[in-house]
């Protein structure tokens, strides 16, 4: 059987709304596989799912606990990023691509302090923290007459190594590394709509392509 923690099976899954809420999830029970559950059967029935339902909501719920199976089972995975420099200080590790597989899936590495802009992504995601904790504050859209595009910030939540948050295509959220040493991240996401994807500049109430 796969080597697994115990954090991986034991801890939380949350799901962040376009109002900015962040709702706590139900934790399936895992149950390992006698064969190590493999990238590539990951990815099949990921596939699987997104042929039955359109609903984004529905999708990640779906999702989660494949994602929870795959980080428990391959352990291997949780090693494959590449360590960021202090120059951008994240790095991204891309573990799959193929062309018109409408999937992103990528290991996402952050220095401690580093922190994102506030954005959206336009489809649905679910990012899983292999290692150290990360603060996520959410928002939600507040147009006025005179900015359209203003956001305000709606809350906040610490996830640690094994939580898992997933997020609507609508969803706002901005993200800072705690700690001393690197947030690693497992990070899976639809199709993405360049079109709706923005980053909110929080000085001038505006919205710019992401």
């Amino acid at each position: 059987m796969a080597e697994a923690t115990d954090g991986w099976i034991e801890n939380r899954n949350w799901l962040v709304t376009a109002a900015g809420q962040c709702d706590a999830l139900p934790l399936d029970t895992v149950e390992l596989p006698v064969q190590p559950y493999r990238l590539y059967r990951f990815l099949t029935e990921v596939e699987d799912i997104l042929s039955i339902t359109s609903d984004a909501v529905e999708r990640v719920r779906m999702l989660m606990p494949l994602v929870r199976k795959l980080l428990c089972s391959s352990y291997w995975l949780q090693l494959q990023y590449t360590a960021p420099s202090a120059d951008p200080g994240w790095s991204v590790h891309c573990l799959y691509d193929e062309f018109d597989f409408p999937l992103t899936v990528q290991m996402v590495a952050w220095l401690p302090g580093q922190a994102s802009a506030v954005h959206n992504h336009a489809t649905w995601g679910i990012v899983a923290v292999v290692q150290g904790r990360e603060k996520n504050c959410f928002w939600r859209r507040s147009p006025t007459i005179d900015y359209p595009d203003q956001v305000e910030m709606t809350g906040e939540k610490i996830v640690e190594a094994g939580d898992i948050i997933a997020f609507t295509p609508e969803a706002i959220h901005s993200i800072e590394s705690l700690g001393d040493q690197p947030v690693v991240t497992f990070n899976l996401y639809g199709e993405t709509d360049y079109t709706q994807r923005f980053e909110f500049n929080l000085f001038l109430h505006t919205a710019m392509p992401f």
